[in-house]
């Protein structure tokens, strides 16, 4: 999901300051609903520290290959969102991705409200569809594979749209460049046929874990139904 630096350049990058602003403000959002509904400050900080760590292990940890204009890697964002709560989720995506660029891949910084935009506004939509497809009276924890390929499709198919966009809106419509976007495009969505098992299987490792259900460190709705 990281797009190559070059893609985007020039006076054209103005607009990736605009969209990374506005992904700040969903996560802010995300963050102040994490904070009146789900552990208060506590819960919130300390799934977001969780969430910064793996999200850094998996960009570095994971199996991850470069694929037409971008890379494919294995962020696992609908997993974080269903153990952590939207909040701490887009905290650790946005600080695990920064902590990328400055310890590892720096030449991925002038490209940071590109990525950002990029992993975030898809998480939003996986909040909103959750709302919509997972009842309130369903923890988290018992939810179908059906609802997890769902919010999986919707998290992994987001990036993809957002990368596509993103390169279109750098290189244009040229033959090479949609070869590009195709490839990338067709190996990241197979991803969505790996990433729903491992929610259930997160999932049901979460099953054992009732002595920590009211534990700060996971969401609520891991272990209850909606209050």
């Amino acid at each position: 999901m990281h797009i190559e630096p070059g893609i985007v350049d020039g006076a054209k990058m103005a607009l990736s300051y605009g969209t990374g602003i506005a992904a700040a403000g969903l996560i802010g959002k995300m963050c102040l609903d994490t904070f009146r509904k789900d552990g208060g400050v506590v819960g919130l900080a300390a799934r977001s520290v969780i969430a910064t760590a793996a999200v850094f292990s998996f960009f570095e940890l994971l199996p991850h290959y470069p694929v037409g204009v971008s890379e494919v890697h294995f962020i696992l964002g609908s997993t974080l969102f269903l153990v952590l709560g939207a909040g701490p989720a887009a905290v650790g995506l946005a600080l695990g991705l920064l902590m990328q660029g400055l310890l590892v891949a720096p030449f991925d910084l002038p490209q940071f409200g590109i990525n950002l935009t990029t992993l975030i506004v898809p998480l939003y939509a996986v909040s909103l569809l959750a709302n919509k497809i997972i009842p309130t009276k369903t923890a988290y924890k018992d939810v179908s594979y059906a609802q997890a390929l769902a919010l999986s499709t919707t998290y992994q198919g987001g990036i993809v749209a957002w990368v596509a966009f993103w390169a279109f809106y750098g290189q244009g419509f040229g033959a090479e460049n949609m070869v590009s976007v195709g490839s990338f495009g067709a190996a990241y969505m197979l991803v969505v046929l790996g990433e729903p098992l491992l929610d259930l299987a997160v999932l049901a490792g979460a099953k054992t874990l009732a002595p920590l259900a009211d534990s700060p460190l996971f969401t609520n709705r891991l272990h209850h139904a909606a209050a």
